[in-house]
């Protein structure tokens, strides 16, 4: 590649940027990833060139922190909101759902848990694409308060129709937020950066579950207040919590980095600067064409990447849905348990973003994936094999902690390894959306109460085949893939290209090393 060497703007770089990016080579050759930046043009002017490298790791630092505090306090917020607004129906099932709604039939209920997940999977790819044209600021607030309102009125239903319509409505409301956060963050973070924020962001839905437990405990109480039952009302307040988030989300969500008015513009320069020189076009604007379409299909990552998130998310949405019917078979009250289903959800979003911290500074995700999994299929064993009520407790603890994790750490792995803004958001969402779709799986095979040997099973089959065995292929895959690169035999892809066709073929680039 050594045409590519002498790129046109070296001419413009400063001696500080070379010092630099000869500092970045030399630590980066003994890692994981041997970045190089043959490839690297358009940058916008550096403010920090006059600075000594201590002084520019000080202003970094700052910069990030500032990043954070800005964007992901108030987006975990919001998924907590949409996780909490998606599985409550399992804590309003334990307080008398389906025997007011005229006795409704075991089917029936888990027609309605399906439904959810057909508009919501169905709707999912396209969803990015909407982000990005129409800006998160605006996409996001209108998203937030159609699903509250569907949320809010499903307290109303007098039916098993009713309330079918307004899963379905919530579905389709409720599909753009996890997949355009998470393509909405790697907008914004470095690769290596990635993992641990988006292990915060979906830690939330761990923190919903404890959080949905202690408050469907506490809303329950308000049965008979205005002539309806407990579990309307866990419904209605919810609701209308997620519209008053929603149109505070106008204010507080904010754009890509190209157009976020909360930057500065020597800011805006830092963060557009980190991107691209962390091999990322994502600060830049992209038209879209069906060409990132149809490199998404034909990108094997990305139905590698399908098998292992349903391998994590049907029993994801498995044990969410179905936790507090679990522990209320063991023999609890209702209200207990709620509470008991507290704790292992607390456990899970500490292990969560304690894997995401690991996964970023050893850049092993493919590895966490594996030995996190273990412990799920370890979890849901117990469930299977015994009837203690304490030994398939402490089920549930290892069942969650085997799940969540994979859950973020698998899309901070996708996203690792696509680039490309449109080509990236359009895989999440096939990922995510194909995912999802598993949730229809979850929402039937919890029968034959109190061994629920079909779910237990199901959801082991799911976690062995799918996420431990996808995760292992994937990474061997990936492993190779490498090797040839680093060995320069993938350099004949860019023979004769120009440096804005050699940024165009993204991941495919043969300087691009894959995060395994």
């Amino acid at each position: 590649m050594k045409h590519h060497a002498n790129a046109t703007n070296d001419a413009e770089t400063s001696s500080t940027e070379k010092a630099e990016h000869a500092h970045h080579g030399a630590v980066l050759e003994n890692i994981e990833h041997p970045f190089t930046h043959p490839y690297v043009h358009d940058l916008p002017p550096d403010p920090d060139a006059h600075l000594s490298e201590e002084e520019r790791a000080k202003i970094d630092r700052k910069l990030l922190w500032k990043l954070d505090l800005t964007l992901i306090p108030w987006l975990c917020i919001l998924y907590l909101l949409a996780f909490l607004d998606r599985t409550n129906i399992g804590n309003a099932k334990i307080d008398g759902l389906q025997k007011d709604l005229h006795q409704m039939s075991a089917g029936r209920y888990n027609a309605t848990l399906s439904i959810f997940f057909v508009s919501y999977s169905v709707f999912e790819p396209l969803t990015n694409v909407l982000l990005k044209k129409l800006r998160p600021s605006i996409f996001i607030p209108i998203i937030m308060v159609a699903w509250g309102l569907c949320m809010t009125f499903m307290g109303f239903v007098e039916n098993w129709s009713g309330l079918m319509a307004a899963r379905w409505f919530l579905g389709l409301a409720e599909a753009g937020l996890f997949p355009g956060i998470n393509y909405y963050l790697s907008c914004w973070y470095k690769r290596s950066e990635f993992g641990v924020r988006a292990a915060i962001f979906f830690s939330a839905a761990a923190v919903s579950g404890s959080f949905g437990g202690l408050l469907a405990a506490a809303i329950t109480k308000m049965k008979g207040v205005g002539g309806k039952p407990g579990w309307a009302w866990i419904f209605i307040l919810e609701g209308l919590a997620t519209v008053i988030f929603g149109f505070a989300s106008l204010w507080f969500v904010h754009d890509f980095p190209d157009e976020a008015t909360f930057l500065s513009d020597q800011d805006r320069a830092r963060v557009i600067r980190r991107l691209k020189m962390d091999q990322q076009s994502s600060a830049e604007h992209e038209e879209f064409k069906k060409e990132y379409l149809w490199a998404a299909l034909k990108d094997y990552k990305m139905w590698l990447g399908m098998v292992i998130y349903m391998g994590c998310d049907m029993p994801l949405y498995a044990f969410s849905l179905f936790l507090p019917s679990i522990i209320n078979q063991m023999g609890y009250s209702s209200t207990r348990a709620q509470l008991l289903s507290v704790p292992p959800y607390a456990a899970a979003a500490i292990l969560t973003v304690t894997i995401g911290f690991i996964a970023d500074r050893t850049r092993q995700r493919g590895l966490c994936n594996i030995c996190v999994s273990m412990l799920g299929i370890a979890g849901f064993a117990m469930l299977l094999g015994s009837q203690t009520p304490g030994v398939k407790y402490a089920g549930t603890f290892l069942g969650a902690l085997g799940i969540y994790p994979c859950i973020s750490n698998t899309i901070s792995w996708t996203s690792n390894n696509i680039e490309g803004v449109y080509k990236r958001g359009i895989v999440l969402g096939f990922v995510i959306g194909w995912g999802n779709l598993n949730g229809i799986v979850s929402s039937n095979i919890y029968r034959d109460p109190p061994k629920y040997v079909p779910g237990h099973a199901t959801v082991m089959a799911y976690m062995i085949v799918c996420l431990l065995g996808g995760s292992i292929a994937l990474h061997l895959l990936l492993r190779r893939e490498n090797s040839l690169r680093r060995a320069g035999k993938r350099d004949h892809w860019v023979e004769g290209m120009s440096y804005q066709e050699t940024e165009k073929l993204g991941d495919k680039r043969p300087d691009f090393m894959y995060t395994l």
